[in-house]
């Protein structure tokens, strides 16, 4: 395993970044008419999680850390809602939204093993 020397080299935040890059993908073709409402909000949404991922890691204290990765998590699980709203909605195809909602099973995954690691040693 390789040597974390920037929040650019923890898996959490790789995936989440991947994610956050997904999700602006498949709201492109959501209504001009949400421009502002769900479009807005599930982008972010998205780019909450891999910010609160590089601000904690930033903070240089451990409780710190491990309180932001928990609102990276928040707005995770809000981003999983925003999606199966959009999907309701007939915004985004089913199989595209399905592809992304994978990507935010795997990154809640690696973002609960990371508070886990933390919280071990705290």
């Amino acid at each position: 395993m390789g040597e974390v020397r920037s929040f650019r080299d923890l898996i959490a935040w790789q995936k989440a970044f991947q994610t956050g890059l997904a999700v602006y993908t498949l709201s492109k073709s959501f209504p001009e008419i949400e421009r502002f409402g769900l479009t807005s909000q599930i982008r972010r949404s998205a780019v909450s999680v891999a910010s609160n991922i590089a601000e904690g890691y930033g903070r240089q204290s451990t409780t710190e850390y491990i309180r932001f990765l928990r609102v990276a998590r928040g707005s995770l699980y809000e981003l999983e809602t925003q999606i199966l709203f959009s999907v309701e909605l007939g915004y985004a195809e089913r199989s595209a939204a399905d592809a992304v909602l994978e990507m935010v099973a795997e990154c809640g995954r690696v973002l609960a093993g990371l508070i886990r690691s933390l919280e071990s040693k705290n």
